[in-house]
């Protein structure tokens, strides 16, 4: 962005402090103009024809710039891979407890990896990685799809899992407090 006698256009279109458009004047006239206001001559728009400057504090206006751009980056929300690592023989109270910070996750919009390390002669027996892994996958069929198969990558087991767009957990329980209240309100 140019200020002042960074300009090189010979001839711009200028906005006073008001926001009432002046006219097209030569750049020198604009930036006398600035400086008996006290302000600066700010190049808006570089690439119109003239380009368009605008009589305005430089200071203020890059602050403003700045707070609306922290603004759009707080509704952002950016997504997270979260992983989920388990083992072949990964009891069943751990594989509930696993699902359940997977779907903790999910329902925050994170992509959730589901990780299952082979050690030694676990490898012989791949099989029992692989049903623990489509075990899951399953189980968290109502909130996540897989973004493709599971693949081996040496000695891990892994697959990514992506929210749903059709139906999130805070849906779900939205619907289920719905039917608890309506069921409230028969008794």
């Amino acid at each position: 962005m140019r200020i002042n006698r960074e300009i090189r256009a010979p001839r711009v279109r200028v906005i006073d402090k008001d926001g009432e458009q002046v006219g097209v004047l030569p750049t020198g006239e604009a930036i006398y103009r600035a400086e008996q206001a006290g302000l600066d001559l700010v190049e808006i728009s570089p690439n119109a024809e003239p380009p368009v400057c605008k009589i305005i504090d430089y200071g203020k206006y890059r602050y403003q710039i700045t707070k609306k751009e922290k603004e759009s980056k707080k509704s952002q929300h950016q997504v997270k891979v979260k992983e989920v690592k388990v083992k072949p023989n990964t009891d069943e109270h751990d594989i509930q407890t696993k699902l359940n910070h997977a779907r903790d996750f999910v329902a925050k919009g994170d992509k959730v990896r589901i990780t299952c390390t082979f050690r030694g002669r676990e490898m012989m027996h791949t099989e029992f990685g692989e049903k623990i892994v489509k075990r899951m996958c399953e189980d968290l069929a109502d909130v996540a799809v897989p973004e493709g198969p599971a693949k081996m990558f040496g000695k891990i087991l892994s697959v990514v899992l992506a929210p749903s767009a059709k139906k999130t957990v805070k849906g779900v329980h939205r619907a289920e407090n719905e039917n608890a209240e309506g069921r409230q309100g028969k008794i």
